[in-house]
């Protein structure tokens, strides 16, 4: 099961690279929270899900919100100013983050393995962004992969903070609410004439997008993903995450005719090991 929502994340770049061309990110993270609300909010009413608030839990979900929108803004405005594929390889990166915060807070080790693995996965990224050249590093022309790397970073904290806290809620009933106090944070930003009128001329291949993201990339899979941890050790349903960077890149080449370079993909490998010696244990 945790396969079917890497396979979904894993092609959520392209679609969102599709609907950059009609939509602002505010506009499309909006459209993804309300779509994904609705199926969740239905499947909860037909189970008879308890509705009852634990207001301890939900403070502790609406700092998990905020953090979830600013990284979602950071990722989407990127992918507007950089490829879908290189988008994919940089998000594999934030087990690194991961593993570094996890020092900071929570004083776990890092063995030699592990810095072998951040030194590789790190000289990895810096050949992808630097296009082969190492000298040819320069972030302020590379905003765009700066953006996604920093959602990287955001996605480490997101789960410091996700670790730190202990919820009285189903991960159904989690995710639908943390999901609703995203959309209240957002939708402010995004109501407009403007952003109304692109949504009403939404071409058909922009409705499949958005609603690909939102029904199957949000609801469903985050839903997969949290029974699968619940049900499976962390570290099992971990491992899929090294698949996702590869499904990004194929169907990148597919829907967006991205080109597909040697270095590109030798990049993308240095990097994949590099995530796997720091999650080797």
């Amino acid at each position: 099961m945790p396969l079917l929502a890497i396979l979904f994340w894993g092609a959520s770049f392209i679609a969102t690279k599709y609907l950059l061309a009609e939509l602002t990110p505010e506009t499309i993270i909006s459209m993804r929270l309300i779509l994904a609300i609705t199926l969740l909010l239905s499947i909860a009413l037909i189970q008879k899900r308890d509705f009852s608030i634990n207001f301890k839990s939900h403070l502790y979900i609406l700092v998990l919100a905020m953090i979830a929108v600013f990284h979602l803004w950071i990722q989407v405005t990127g992918l507007k100013f950089t490829t879908a594929s290189n988008t994919g390889w940089i998000i594999g990166t934030a087990p690194i983050f991961m593993a570094i915060l996890g020092l900071i807070f929570f004083k776990e080790k890092l063995n030699a393995l592990k810095i072998i693995g951040i030194i590789t996965a790190t000289f990895g990224l810096l050949l992808l962004v630097g296009k082969g050249d190492l000298s040819n590093i320069d972030l302020i022309k590379n905003k765009g992969d700066l953006l996604v790397l920093s959602s990287s970073f955001t996605w480490g904290i997101y789960s410091m903070v996700n670790k730190k806290i202990s919820l009285n809620y189903s991960p159904l009933m989690t995710i639908l609410y943390l999901f609703i106090m995203m959309a209240i944070i957002i939708i402010p930003f995004t109501v407009s004439a403007s952003s109304i009128n692109s949504v009403k001329n939404l071409s058909g291949l922009g409705w499949i997008a958005i609603l690909f993201l939102g029904l199957l990339c949000s609801g469903v899979s985050y839903v997969i993903w949290a029974y699968a941890l619940r049900e499976m050790e962390s570290a099992k349903v971990g491992a899929y995450l090294y698949f996702e960077p590869f499904v990004t890149v194929l169907t990148a080449w597919i829907f967006l005719r991205e080109d597909i370079t040697l270095l590109m993909i030798l990049s993308g490998l240095i990097i994949t090991a590099g995530v796997f010696l720091v999650n080797k244990e």
